[in-house]
Order: structure tokens, then C-alpha cells, then sequence
């Protein structure tokens, strides 16, 4: 069994004014009709044992998050709301307590609701390689590079494992320009995607090795965890002691399971206007058009219009957002 884990909380405010804290980017179409959340969600139709999936996200999403959802039939087998939030290494905890609660230790797809990843077909193919990696190893995708970006962690591959997949030799923090070159050179470097595969009680037994505090905090939040209608509320006080780390730090740079599958779908997180530009399809003259808008003699700009009408004449390589409130150029 595979159970999808859908990190839905974060604010996306880089992509400010479109993407807001009460109204972040994985619940907005910025690449096509769907909202990313929805997208993410359904790019996983057609993986064999595929569980409903189980969402973490916050208070002030729920509504949306259910919403959202519901308008593609897709039921969650549970939304988890984060009282605060603590990163994800304790909202994948949280989920992976939720998930073996009947006695399960399903295989978690653990998958951050803002990702675009173009090629279904391959990504699904690589998920089904992770599922056989996960008898003994915590496994992480590492996006194939294409260019030297400096926006990134990187993961170095090391030994060569079955089905396609590297033990991990390290991780790396986000280089500079001239380390990010020699990486791409180097040819056993991908980019730290964010996304993971493991079995449920694995990922809590190693984050229990490495991180003890935290995973006390989230055992006290799920013991008093409350239903609320279609949501699972956590307790807010234990909750908000717990420790706040991503899955890299808190787990996956200590282990020795960890391993690594390299993706080359089409992937991006949609973290930046040039990557927004880069996820959607441009005119002849490279621009990217969004809405009500008017382009004369103008080149590799990304132009979206909320509200009015929005006209550029004579920019290059140039974003200009509008919405009811806001004007970013």
C-alpha cells in the first residue's frame, strides 16, 4: 500500500502578490486551470495500491484545502491541521502516526502540494522504483540538473543501488555559482527535491534515533488529537513545543538508510518568477500571458492580470503582476 502524504502548509509569499499567507500558491492555478494541490493530487492517478491520501496543512487553509478536493473527487483519508507550524519533519510524523493507526505500516509517498512535475508517465515509474527500495532505505528523489541553480540543496549519489536508485553520499547546502557549476560538471549531483519515500514506521524509528525531543512533542499532539468535522486538530500546546526541522536535517542527513532515485520529468518548485515563467507556456516572443492582457512589441515577460486590464508595450524580460490590491512590476 501506498499512502499519499500531501504538505499543503506552506506560504508561498515569495510569489507575493499572487500567492498571499491566507491564499499561498498551492491553492492557485499558476500553471494551468487546476490549483497545484489539485494537480498534485491527481498526477498520482494510475499508481498501483494507491491509498487516499492524508494532508497536512493549517488552520486557515482547511476550508479551501477540503474544497479544492472535493471539486476533483478526491477524498482525503484524512486532513491533519497544524495548530503552528514546525516544518516538515513533524507534519510527515504526524501523518505517518495517522497512517498506522489501524494496525497499517503503509508506504508513505510523502509529496509538497506546490510542485509542477511535467511528465507524469515518468514520474510514476520512478515512484514505483522507490517502492521497492523501502524495505531498507529512506528514499528521496534528486531532480536530474539541467543548469547550474543556485537556488537549490544538492544530494551527491554515491554506490549504485537497484532499480535506479544511489545510496546517498551527502548533502549539500545551496551552493555558490561557481560550486553549483562543478557540480553540474561533476554529474553525480541532483537537486534536493523535497520529496520522499518510506515506510511509516521506519521514518518515525529513525527520526525517534536522531531527534527524540521532537518526536515526543508530536506523540503528546496526536494522543490529543480532536475531530473536527472532516479535519484531525492537533493538540496546540504539545504541538507548538515540538522542535521545528525539515526531513533533510532532522532525519535524512544522519541516517545511513538514506537513499537517493534521480527524476528528470520536468520538475520544478515554483519557488520564483523566472521558474513561474519557466512552468508555462510562452508566445513566439517568449512571454507568458495571464488574464486580461494586451502585449505590443515586448519579449520573455511573464504579464498577469487579475482584475483590469493590463498592457505592455516595449518591455523586455520584465514581470508584471496585477491584482485587486497590488501592482508588482
Amino acid at each position: 500500500m501506498i499512502l499519499p502524504v500531501i504538505l499543503s502548509g506552506g506560504a508561498g509569499t515569495r510569489l507575493w502578490p499572487l500567492s498571499r499567507e491566507l491564499y499561498p500558491k498551492q491553492l492557485l492555478p499558476l500553471v494551468g486551470e487546476r490549483t497545484m494541490l489539485q494537480d498534485t493530487v491527481l498526477r498520482l492517478d494510475g499508481i498501483a495500491e494507491l491509498e487516499d491520501a492524508v494532508v497536512v496543512c493549517n488552520e486557515e487553509h482547511r476550508f479551501m484545502v477540503a474544497e479544492q478536493l472535493r471539486a476533483i473527487n478526491k477524498i482525503p483519508s484524512a486532513i491533519i491541521l497544524e495548530p503552528i507550524g514546525r516544518n516538515t519533519a513533524p507534519a510527515v510524523a504526524v501523518a505517518a502516526m495517522q497512517a498506522m493507526r489501524d494496525g497499517k505500516d503503509p508506504i508513505l509517498l510523502v509529496l509538497p502540494a506546490d510542485h509542477v512535475i511535467k511528465n507524469k508517465d515518468v514520474f510514476q515509474k520512478i515512484v514505483s522504483a522507490g517502492s521497492r527500495l523501502v524495505k531498507d532505505h529512506l528514499v528521496t528523489f534528486g531532480v536530474v540538473p539541467d543548469l547550474p541553480e543556485t537556488g537549490y540543496g544538492y544530494i551527491k549519489s554515491g554506490i549504485g543501488l537497484e532499480d535506479g536508485g544511489f545510496e546517498v553520499e551527502r548533502f549539500v547546502e545551496k551552493p555558490d555559482l561557481a560550486t553549483a557549476e562543478s557540480y553540474l560538471a561533476d554529474g553525480n549531483y541532483l537537486w534536493n527535491s523535497g520529496m520522499f519515500m518510506f515506510r511509516a514506521s521506519l521514518y518515525l524509528h529513525q527520526l525517534e534515533k536522531f531527534n527524540p525531543e521532537m518526536i515526543d512533542a508530536c506523540r503528546n499532539a496526536f494522543t490529543s488529537i480532536t475531530a473536527d468535522l472532516d479535519f484531525f486538530r492537533l493538540e496546540k500546546e504539545s504541538f507548538s513545543a515540538c522542535p521545528k526541522d525539515s526531513i533533510d536535517y532532522a532525519v535524512m542527513e544522519k541516517t545511513d538508510m538514506a537513499a537517493v532515485i534521480p527524476l528528470d520529468a520536468g520538475w520544478s518548485d515554483v519557488g520564483s518568477w523566472s521558474s513561474l515563467w519557466e512552468a508555462n507556456e510562452q508566445d513566439a516572443k517568449g512571454n507568458v500571458v495571464q488574464g486580461d492582457v494586451f502585449i505590443d512589441d515586448s519579449e520573455g515577460c511573464l504579464v498577469h492580470a487579475e482584475s483590469r486590464l493590463v498592457a505592455t508595450v516595449g518591455l523586455k524580460d520584465h514581470v508584471v503582476v496585477e491584482t485587486a490590491d497590488a501592482v508588482l512590476v
